[in-house]
């Protein structure tokens, strides 16, 4: 009985977030609120510390609350591995180590900057110097998931502030591990040294890091082609195994979850199962990324802060000025101009998650007492749900400012691709058409069903990538957006249909050629908006005739005549006919 019980709550409370995102955060969007914004106020409104306080005396709120917050945190924290999983789909070990000025220079100069002043602050308002330390260092860091969601919302994660922010939100990563190292050390008399804890650790996590790469280099493409044969299911079912796979090593070796998820990104962003990835993966962390900003917002004890309001403010409005100026003087000296160090500033001084892991094992270790500890929890909550406001100050104050200084050089990284050439299909037409144009030194992206197919072209050189191009969301990934031409070439009629229109849904003004089968699938074609079609019976009837034209004993030349003639006679025929 209480088993079922149990799951009955536990189905309401699914059925509460369901509304909170389907209904409630999309209508926040229509007053120009973040989803993340939205996501933070519904956890506060309908978690235990907002309305869930008054089910005592109203029981039927129970029905419009959360119940058991704790039960969605395994949910929430795969919404943070899938962010850090797709963001390092973004990138490349090569593009990542074109980052190491940023990510070791700003993020490194950012962080430790950061936890020294913020622990001298607190050391002088009266903590002893293990839990100021500490507090310096759990407040110095920032949030991984609410900053690169916003900067992902805008559509900015690859220009120069999302580079920016995202090299030293990296390092903070890193640093977690050391961080939680140091702490249960300050927690206890421990019977192993500092410095050979921090060791073991670093062995721990070098010996995960590099499982990880040796697998994905070695192995990892092998298994998606073979799971690619059965099926998007397989597939899918491989691509949770990786990234949930990955996030447990570092785990367990005492680095954070979050830097396996991204480090398998990377690893699969090197192969042609990129894009269909990153599609596949959207939703599902969209969904979970929005369930754990709510566990934020549910976190959040608004009767805590009422008692305690002064002093958080304070602290809040301290943490929030010299962690941005902080940063801003981090990227200002090392890499970016004025408006990106101040917009990468209003992003990354408030605080991040990890806070919450670091304060509670510090409370666990007797550096805290309790009100401590809801003191430290209410300012990085607080701080969090100010976040994607932040995030807008900075914005609107780096556009006041105008361009970046030219001559400053902005961080190497990683740009999205332009004028380039879109082939749908890769077999020998496809391929054919990508050796013409590539002696124009035009740049080739293709996309492909056969995971056969897009295997040799990928041994052979050319950039193709396993997809379906008939789903929109496909062709964005592949860049849609800056092509300068798309060329349809597959054999299947209905799929080729599918495919122009598919490109007309994410460009109305790009150049689309494609190959039909015959006059009629042409008439098909242009009507679903192909610019120019080739169809396959004409061209063969043609070369055909040519053959034909030679055995008759006509010079080359004469042959070359009478074919160009025919050939504008059939493509006009088929025109009129299409028309």
């Amino acid at each position: 009985m209480e088993h079922g019980a149990g799951q009955e709550v536990w189905l309401k409370d699914v059925i509460v977030f369901l509304v909170a995102a389907g209904l409630i955060v999309p209508l926040l969007r229509r007053w120009k609120m973040s989803a993340v914004l939205g996501f933070l106020l519904a956890g506060i409104a309908l978690g235990p510390f907002g309305l869930g306080q008054f089910v005592p005396r109203l029981p039927v709120l129970e029905y419009i609350t959360i119940s058991e917050p704790e039960t969605a945190a395994p949910f929430a924290e795969l919404g943070v591995l899938f962010l850090l999983f797709l963001l390092g789909l973004e990138l490349s070990f090569q593009k990542l180590w074109q980052l190491r000025r940023a990510v070791f220079g700003i993020g490194g100069l950012q962080a430790f900057v950061s936890a020294g002043l913020i622990a001298g602050a607190a050391w002088l308002a009266g903590l002893p110097p293990p839990a100021a330390l500490t507090v310096g260092f759990a407040l110095a860091l920032s949030s991984t998931a609410i900053v690169m969601q916003v900067l992902a919302e805008e559509r900015r994660t690859l220009q120069p502030v999302g580079r920016t922010s995202l090299a030293v939100l990296l390092f903070q990563d890193i640093l977690v591990a050391p961080i939680l190292i140091l702490v249960g050390f300050l927690s206890r008399d421990s019977e192993t040294g500092l410095l050979t804890a921090m060791l073991e650790a670093l062995v721990q996590g070098t010996i995960a890091i590099a499982i990880i790469v040796l697998i994905g280099r070695f192995g990892l493409n092998r298994v998606f082609r073979y799971a690619a044969q059965g099926g998007r299911d397989f597939l899918m079912a491989l691509l949770l195994l990786v990234v949930v796979g990955a996030a447990v090593l570092t785990a367990g070796a005492g680095l954070s979850l979050a830097l396996g998820a991204f480090l398998a990104g990377l690893l699969l962003g090197e192969t042609e199962f990129k894009h269909q990835a990153e599609v596949d993966l959207e939703p599902f962390k969209g969904l979970l990324l929005g369930l754990f900003f709510m566990t934020v917002g549910m976190g959040l004890d608004l009767q805590g802060v009422l008692r305690d309001l002064w002093v958080i403010a304070g602290g809040l409005f301290g943490l929030l000025l010299l962690k941005g100026v902080i940063a801003f003087f981090a990227v200002r000296l090392i890499s970016g101009s004025r408006p990106v160090a101040i917009e990468a500033a209003f992003l990354l001084a408030p605080a991040g998650e990890f806070a919450f892991v670091i304060v509670a094992a510090a409370g666990g270790g007797a550096l805290f007492d309790p009100e401590m500890t809801t003191i430290l929890t209410a300012m990085a909550a607080l701080s969090m749900l100010f976040t994607p406001i932040s995030g807008r100050l900075g914005r609107m104050l780096a556009e006041r400012m105008g361009q970046p200084d030219p001559g400053v050089p902005g961080v190497a990284g990683l740009t999205a691709p332009e004028d380039h050439v879109v082939i749908a299909g890769f077999g020998r037409v496809g391929e054919a058409i990508a050796r013409v144009l590539k002696t124009e030194e035009a740049e080739i992206v293709a996309l492909d069903r056969r995971p056969g197919v897009v295997s040799r072209a990928r041994k052979a050189g050319w950039q193709v990538y396993l997809g379906d191009a008939s789903r929109p969301e496909i062709l964005m990934r592949a860049g849609a957006q800056g092509a300068s031409l798309f060329v349809v070439t597959v054999d299947d009629a209905l799929s080729a249909e599918a495919m122009v229109r598919a490109v007309r849904e994410v460009r109305r003004d790009a150049l689309v050629l494609a190959r039909a089968q015959d006059a009629h699938h042409a008439h098909r074609l242009s009507e679903a908006g192909a610019d120019f079609i080739i169809p396959d019976a004409i061209e063969a009837g043609l070369q055909l005739a040519g053959r034909a034209l030679e055995e008759y004993g006509l010079a080359p030349e004469t042959v070359r005549d009478r074919i160009a003639a025919a050939r504008d006679a059939e493509y006009a025929r088929a025109r009129k006919q299409q028309d």
